[in-house]
């Protein structure tokens, strides 16, 4: 791991909270309220507090169910399924689609494309998006990579041009974008404290009701349990790992859903998972899965270029690193104090 700094934290603390985000006994200083719904291929729950909290949720609510109508590939009449089989034409999308759109192409460029937004036809043939999962061949792959490359989609204010093949999928940055966007409507509502968990996804607004921070379980990518507790307040928490969504072949082999642009086939890249914290959901939800592709000493230098944004990495070898912003906040569980872990300096 290459690093300007680069120290071993021997924790050992004492585990003496268990509760989560949401669960905190507290919650009688502010009236709280809570819808849940499924949108974004996942479930979501919004939980806000104070007078206004009920309205503000079901606005909130109505805002992201607007946006998956817009952003579905599979949905015929929502403007990314138009686009994406638009045959080589232009199609004019909302403002919300080509803001979406710029965003997850920007990313991609600032990521040496790890994260590739047109990436579905190889997605696809690999069953992730089916949920008949194979192993598709070399030559396969291959033909599918031609028609991969977010440099060769084309924008001109609200107009989008792919050519005939090329598909868009918006998904490694729509969850976190509509958790901004929900969270703004909050906000428009005065609401200072809500947590939004959009199928792991975390976006927090303020503080709990108390002003204490959200306290979230970091998953353990080889158990499935909690590895640890990370406190924040106003940020955004996203996680992703080829844990999420697997299968096993035929020949013996796990195989992951985060695809490696360079080759088409799952991402070996030596971590397990990959969490990244900041402001907005969007950076989030882009950096975790661009990330996850690129490796943990990649990941540490685009980090070090970077300042928008904390993360840990948990390493297939089970060593955890702590970028040093959050070092403070993050305390691994009594049960996985023998991993080692290490703060991340610039």
């Amino acid at each position: 791991m290459r690093t300007q700094r680069l120290c071993c934290l021997v924790l050992g603390v004492l585990f003496l909270f268990t509760a989560c985000a949401g669960q905190d006994a507290q919650t009688d200083i502010a009236e709280e309220n809570k819808t849940s719904f499924f949108a974004m291929d996942t479930y979501v729950t919004l939980t806000a507090y104070g007078k206004d909290s009920r309205e503000a949720l079901s606005l909130a609510q109505g805002k992201m169910e607007a946006l998956e109508r817009l952003w579905s590939v599979t949905d015929e009449n929502s403007e990314i399924y138009r686009v994406n089989h638009s045959g080589g034409t232009a199609v004019e999308v909302s403002d919300e689609t080509a803001a979406l759109l710029h965003f997850a192409l920007g990313m991609a460029d600032k990521t040496g494309g790890a994260l590739e937004p047109t990436i579905y036809p190889v997605l696809t043939a690999w069953g992730f998006t089916t949920g008949e999962q194979r192993i598709p061949t070399e030559k396969e792959i291959e033909g599918l990579l031609a028609a991969v490359g977010y440099d060769r989609v084309k924008t001109e204010g609200n107009m989008v041009l792919l050519e005939q093949g090329m598909m868009l999928d918006l998904g490694a940055v729509g969850k976190g974008y509509a958790g901004d966007l929900a969270a703004e409507v909050l906000r428009n509502h005065n609401i200072t404290s809500a947590l939004l968990d959009i199928g792991g996804n975390i976006q927090a607004i303020g503080a709990k009701p108390d002003g204490t921070p959200w306290r979230l379980g970091l998953r353990d990518p080889f158990s499935g349990g909690t590895i640890g507790i990370l406190q924040v307040t106003d940020a955004a928490v996203v996680t992703s790992g080829n844990y999420e969504k697997f299968f096993v072949g035929q020949d013996g082999e796990t195989y992951g859903h985060l695809i490696d642009p360079a080759s088409g086939r799952p991402a070996k890249s030596g971590l397990a998972s990959v969490t990244v914290i900041a402001k907005e959901g969007r950076i989030c939800d882009a950096l975790s899965t661009a990330l996850f592709i690129m490796g943990a000493d990649k990941a540490v230098e685009y980090w070090n270029d970077n300042m928008d944004f904390e993360m840990i990495l948990i390493t297939d070898e089970g060593e955890i690193f702590v970028t040093e912003g959050i070092a403070d906040s993050f305390i691994v569980d009594d049960a996985h104090s023998d991993m080692s872990v290490h703060m991340v300096g610039r």
